[in-house]
């Protein structure tokens, strides 16, 4: 596959569709250089962008919190979104929203004046694991661990948040995982790289409480299903010697949808009912 700066196809970029070849920034971009940008990953599923709209208003307040006011209403970013999708002639598709502050008469720290843009661009992708989506996946321990919210915005789904995380994966990676298990500056169970994570024991459900990293929409929909499904969700701070006594786990996120994990660093995890029920239920839910 060619990489993602030689494709075929457009990319909506400040108000038009452009060729993809030349959805590009200048060198001294703000964010290339201070991280100031922020970014929505969605599914479109049969024509359909899942909670568009939601992901939409976390972009708008994600750039809020980076002190960047974006220049488009969440209308304007469905429609925007909606004609990359087009433009494309795709139906079944990985979506990026992603908004900066560019290039301008500032370069430093600071840089109010500085413009503030946005694209979208869209492409197809199979499962973010691999066949992990199946048999399930294998999790490595980060060294490095999620920061206090006193330190980061860590309600805002922006770049600069991810640096551990892309440190951490490759790390899992050269480890023969698939992803990494953080915890956060306390000590607790977090996440994975990109995504929430959800363990099981005794037919009840666990999750790390969101209180120190996002608050995934996959995850919040998920817990909304188990709810429906009469099964009883622990939003708690859950304790690294835990880990031996949960029976399943399992990791959402748009990209990774529902993925059960297999093994995080020494412990093991059963594939069961319960994480295949909630793959299939979520699986059903997008596609409705």
């Amino acid at each position: 596959m060619a990489g993602y700066d030689d494709r075929d196809g457009f990319i909506w970029m400040d108000g038009k569709l452009v060729d993809w070849r030349s959805a590009n920034v200048h060198i001294l971009t703000h964010a290339m250089h201070y991280a100031s940008s922020v970014f929505e990953g969605e599914r479109c599923y049969n024509g359909k962008i899942f909670k568009s709209t939601e992901h939409s208003e976390r972009l708008r307040m994600s750039g809020e919190l980076l002190d960047m006011p974006l220049p488009y209403s969440v209308e304007e970013i469905n429609a925007a979104k909606e004609a990359t999708l087009k433009a494309n002639n795709l139906t079944d598709a990985y979506v990026r929203a992603i908004a900066w502050r560019g290039a301008g008469e500032m370069m430093g720290v600071a840089a109010n004046k500085n413009p503030i843009r946005m694209a979208v661009a869209c492409w197809t992708w199979g499962n973010y694991y691999g066949d992990a989506k199946f048999k399930g996946a294998k999790l490595d321990i980060a060294k490095w661990k999620r920061p206090s919210p006193e330190t980061i915005p860590h309600n805002a789904k922006a770049a600069g948040l991810y640096m551990i995380c892309t440190m951490s994966k490759h790390a899992a990676e050269a480890k023969g995982c698939s992803d990494a298990m953080m915890f956060d500056y306390r000590g607790y169970v977090a996440e994975a790289t990109g995504a929430n994570i959800f363990f099981v024991k005794d037919g009840e459900v666990h999750t790390p409480k969101a209180d120190a990293f996002l608050n995934g929409i996959t995850r919040q929909t998920v817990i909304g299903m188990l709810k429906d499904m009469q099964i009883k969700v622990h939003e708690r701070h859950i304790l690294p010697e835990e880990l031996e006594r949960f029976e399943q786990c399992w990791l959402t996120g748009t990209a990774a949808e529902v993925t059960p994990v297999g093994q995080i660093g020494d412990y093991n995890f059963e594939v069961g009912e319960l994480t295949k029920r909630v793959a299939t239920e979520y699986e059903r839910l997008v596609r409705a």
